[in-house]
């Protein structure tokens, strides 16, 4: 062995590169992590100024007088003295106690039926077994695809030809009918629960639907109360179809607000249609904001498993 050989040892061979040990990534610094912190913030605070501009701009014009709103945006900024005059006009203008019955009493119906049928549908999809039946759950996911003002007026000619028209029962039998996007998320929920739960049931003697009534409802209650907000929501911001299949003495509220506030000249009086506008915003409001913890869990419950 010549010197050279014993002064240089031989080196470790290098593992092969199917074997190498991935290289752990850099971890963020904190002065990183704070730059990533702030523009995560600028984007939340340029989508809150886009989407609460119209808000702000639906309230301020609703306490502004008439001249304000027509020398432009920097007057309706002037709120030294506020036209509250505007509500009032809002209130009687039009039977505003009348119509907000009805959109109540349409919406809740609406909310209930479609909430029973779609947790029910939903409830079916995910844990009954028939052939077919992810065929059929892939047809009604591909029906959301639909632009809903594409079948508005097929749909109003054939309540129209069984005469349903001037009637609720059209929502009554979309109630029953279920909504795509509702049957989803049920079918998502109700596949996320435990089939520990399910087999228990059956050993005790529980069928499909006592298993349904007494054991996947009651657990499924953010989820059924997501579907009530989002059915009445739905039902309660809708203008098209009560504009077409209903009259004026019993549409909706959404409805009455748009024709209802006219000058003799016909037309629109906008101080008082804002103002109109906030008083038909805010029961909506209202209750998403009671709601709004059981809407987040529904989201999450249902994201668990796909």
């Amino acid at each position: 062995m010549s010197q050279q050989d014993t002064l240089n040892p031989i080196a470790p061979l290098e593992a092969p590169a199917s074997v190498r040990k991935p290289r752990r990534k850099r971890s963020r610094t904190p002065q990183e992590g704070q730059k990533a912190s702030v523009w995560v913030y600028i984007g939340v605070f340029i989508a809150l100024a886009l989407f609460g501009i119209p808000f702000i701009w639906i309230l301020l014009t609703s306490v502004a007088t008439q001249q304000q709103f027509a020398e432009g945006a920097l007057a309706l900024l002037d709120l030294s003295s506020p036209a509250w005059s505007n509500f009032y006009e809002a209130v009687t203008r039009i039977d505003f106690g009348a119509y907000t019955i009805n959109t109540i009493f349409l919406s809740t119906i609406t909310a209930v039926l479609t909430t029973l049928s779609s947790a029910t549908v939903g409830f079916a999809f995910a844990r009954l077994r028939a052939p077919g039946k992810n065929a059929l759950f892939t047809v009604i996911l591909a029906t959301m695809l639909i632009p809903s003002i594409a079948t508005l007026i097929p749909t109003y000619i054939l309540f129209a030809r069984v005469g349903l028209t001037n009637t609720y029962w059209p929502w009554v039998l979309w109630g029953i009918a279920g909504t795509p996007y509702l049957i989803f998320l049920f079918r998502q929920f109700f596949s996320a629960i435990p089939i520990e739960l399910e087999d228990a049931a059956i050993i005790d003697g529980a069928g499909w639907f006592r298993s349904y009534i007494f054991i996947f409802l009651p657990l499924a209650r953010p989820a059924i109360l997501t579907s009530l907000l989002l059915s009445f929501t739905w039902t309660w911001g809708d203008y098209l179809a009560p504009a077409l299949l209903l009259n004026l003495k019993n549409t909706t509220l959404a409805v009455a607000t748009a024709a209802g506030y006219l000058d003799p000249r016909g037309e629109g009086i906008v101080t008082v249609q804002a103002a109109g506008a906030v008083l038909y915003l805010l029961p909506v409001v209202i209750v998403f904001l009671f709601t709004q913890k059981y809407f987040m869990g529904s989201g999450l419950g249902s994201s668990v498993k796909g």
